[in-house]
């Protein structure tokens, strides 16, 4: 049998986002939870105790049972946990319930979105710029998908109407939409009648919403639009069976559990049968003993607290990060409301300050880690040659706990000389 040599049988493939930095802050010194440095870059919400939140699960009892293979779409009892959590939180009072053939449970949002790419027909799937870094491997790697890309400017607040959306599906025959909302890295948020209006879209259009909701907790209130809660497509949806809603979600950000590597899909049964098929030959399914652990954290006594614990300490960890980074010159486009990441422009910094890229080598000087704004244009067939409009922008996370944000800030403050 003839081998092939690794460096002609594997292609060289390029590190993203937040690992991308990782890799460059490992050049200085940095590893992950080293005491010295503080990372302003972490795609994770702090994972320890919180002021208002239930106990943090310690404890794992494994089912002998659970040693064997399990399903791959999931094991029943969580997938009718995450129904009723979706139909509790967004669909009371609706004839259309979702059930548990609605969900499929997969080993984390990236493999939930993985399925996804593997179970697309041939279509032309619209993506926005700035958005998750990982679309990018996502449009790639899955040849039936066509790449159509929906610019979103910072004079616009990094939004789209529903009528200049609508306009570019039927002009540009989009057959399907892939977006994060609460948007990485911008925090914007769809909400409320515009995120109806999409919903709606997809209906009469036939477009298939794609919604990456992993963020879906982090919602922050003002005057303008209300009181932060939980934001879902799901609340528009009319026909769980019927609207062409596709909704990702997890443990990993909302409930602050990532090394769990617990994520799903809520869809039409159609697509999660498609799911688990792609799931079949993917990753074979979850881990069993963790799902049954994921039961206990969708709890709606328990999960109602985590979230509110959660809205609570991260919007005052959101002001502080914007009047603190608003005083040395970022300016923050738009309304961010959600996530814990604030995507500021420095274009109007001194230089080196003003380009994404030599901010982040400069604060690896003081031992911070932010992440440049170019890494969230995603440009799958690098068919933009030019600058990223994206380069004079920094995501900020204000995803580690105050004392760390305190300290990060604090660094940048004396490198900016504020």
């Amino acid at each position: 049998m003839t081998m092939l040599a690794t460096n002609t049988a594997f292609r060289a493939l390029p590190f993203m986002g937040v690992i991308r930095v990782n890799v460059e802050a490992m050049k200085h010194g940095f590893s992950m939870g080293h005491p010295d440095w503080v990372n302003l870059g972490q795609g994770q919400p702090e994972v320890g105790t919180l002021d208002g939140a239930p106990p943090r699960l310690d404890t794992l009892t494994i089912d002998p049972a659970d040693h064997a293979y399990g399903a791959v779409e999931g094991v029943p009892e969580l997938r009718e946990a995450i129904a009723a959590h979706y139909n509790r939180l967004y669909r009371q009072g609706k004839a259309s319930q979702y059930t548990a053939e609605n969900v499929a449970v997969a080993a984390g949002g990236r493999l939930a979105l993985s399925r996804c790419g593997a179970a697309l027909e041939t279509i032309r799937l619209g993506y926005f710029t700035p958005d998750y870094t990982a679309y990018e491997d996502l449009l790639t790697t899955f040849h039936r998908i066509r790449p159509t890309w929906i610019e979103l400017t910072p004079e616009q607040g990094f939004r789209i109407t529903p009528e200049a959306l609508e306009k570019r599906v039927v002009e540009e025959g989009i057959d399907a939409l892939l977006i994060s909302n609460p948007c990485n890295p911008t925090g914007v948020v769809i909400q409320g009648p515009e995120l109806a209006a999409w919903v709606d879209l997809a209906r009469r259009r036939s477009c298939t919403l794609l919604m990456d909701e992993f963020y879906s907790h982090y919602v922050y209130s003002n005057d303008a639009d209300g009181p932060g809660a939980p934001v879902s497509a799901a609340a528009f949806v009319e026909d769980v069976e019927a609207d062409p809603v596709v909704i990702v979600d997890g443990l990993t950000k909302c409930y602050r559990y990532p090394g769990w590597r617990m994520g799903w899909v809520v869809a039409p049964t159609g697509v999660i049968r498609s799911l688990t098929a792609a799931g079949s030959f993917l990753d074979g399914g979850s881990c069993r003993p963790m799902q049954r652990a994921a039961i206990e954290v969708l709890e709606p006594g328990r999960s109602d607290q985590e979230t509110n614990a959660v809205r609570d300490a991260f919007a005052a960890k959101q002001r502080t990060t914007l009047e603190r980074l608003g005083g040395l010159g970022v300016e923050f486009p738009g309304n961010p409301r959600g996530t814990f990441y604030a995507f500021g422009s420095i274009r109007n910094l001194p230089a080196p300050f003003n380009d994404g890229e030599r901010f982040m080598n400069e604060a690896f000087k003081h031992q911070v880690l932010t992440v440049p704004g170019e890494y969230f244009d995603v440009n799958p067939n690098r068919s933009r040659t030019s600058a990223s409009p994206l380069a004079g922008f920094v995501r900020f996370s204000f995803g580690p706990s105050a004392a760390d944000l305190d300290r990060g800030l604090t660094r940048l403050e004396t490198m900016l000389g504020g």
